[in-house]
């Protein structure tokens, strides 16, 4: 059996952070399931290898044991098949906390490796992955189960409450208001049940925003096209603009070409960390040329044409 070197089957570096682990992990899973990869079995062992991986990463006192006995892990399991105790008593057995549950990605089939085993023993903390791991008696916590949810343009500019269905249960929640793509809501305790009594793990819901017909987000700005018929392009006036809370009339200046572009501070998205606050909206302007003219309006063009030196 040979040391498995868990940073580099993650791709991050020693002194990676908790989340940058669980990034690393979550695009890797993605990447790797067998749901994407149907019949390879070279995906199909990555997965569950970096899925080990990430067990051990993500849970603290894993990690903690597993920077500690480095090269030294041969040591340390002699010493166990010995009956010795290498950490004076000390083990993580049957641990189940901070790990990411395959299960979220659609399970899978298999336990851990031997390595894994040796050093931590059986069970792990990935419940339903498989293996046949002695378990403990211990309180454990439940996992955090991961989920996603679509949401408008709308909802995440007004926040509000929400519901999720989840497991045949229906969940409600509170938006903020300036809410972002791709973050992460967490509802406390509605995740997996504990072992042994146990805490329950919490869900973890990630937020997507549905493509909108009229507005793009970028960063804390709105960019909006507006069509403006070609008569008030040339000669300039007030035109109603809908914003995404209101409607406001905004004034375009004569002789205003296509594609100008106006700021509008303070009228694009809220801030999710301070809802009061608005990014700026940008309004693209797209004019209209007269597909058909009257027999007068043709003849005031020729005659402005005629004019034109």
């Amino acid at each position: 059996m040979e040391y498995k070197d868990y940073y580099k089957v993650m791709g991050v570096s020693k002194s990676a952070t908790t989340d940058e682990i669980k990034k690393a992990f979550r695009k890797l899973a993605v990447k790797y399931h067998p749901d994407k990869n149907p019949g390879d079995k070279k995906a199909e062992e990555k997965f569950k290898e970096i899925a080990e991986a990430n067990e051990v990463l993500s849970d603290p006192e894993k990690r903690k044991k597993y920077d500690e006995l480095g090269a030294n892990w041969k040591e340390y399991e002699q010493q166990q098949q010995a009956g010795g105790n290498f950490y004076g008593g000390r083990s993580s057995r049957g641990r189940a906390g901070g790990g990411f549950n395959p299960e979220d990605f659609g399970g899978g089939e298999g336990g851990f490796s031997d390595f894994f085993e040796s050093i931590f023993g059986g069970g792990g903390g990935f419940s339903g992955f498989g293996g046949s791991g002695r378990k403990s008696n211990r309180p454990s916590r439940g996992h955090d189960l991961q989920t996603e949810m679509d949401i408008t343009l709308e909802e995440a500019f007004h926040g509000g409450p929400k519901q999720i269905s989840l497991n045949g249960q229906l969940l409600k929640l509170s938006l903020q208001p300036g809410i972002r793509e791709g973050q992460v809501i967490r509802l406390k305790g509605k995740g997996a049940e504990g072992a042994g009594g146990g805490t329950n793990g919490d869900l973890l819901i990630a937020i997507h925003i549905a493509k909108h017909p009229r507005y793009e987000v970028k960063g804390n700005d709105i960019y909006f096209d507006i069509p403006v018929d070609l008569y008030k392009a040339v000669l300039g006036g007030k035109i109603p603009v809908q914003l995404i809370d209101k409607q406001i009339m905004m004034d375009i200046p004569a002789g205003t070409d296509s594609d100008k572009k106006f700021r509008l501070k303070g009228m694009g998205m809220r801030l999710f960390e301070k809802p009061d606050t608005r990014g700026d909206a940008y309004a693209r302007i797209q004019i209209k040329v007269p597909k058909t003219l009257t027999a007068r309006e043709k003849e005031l063009f020729e005659e402005l044409a005629k004019a034109k030196p």
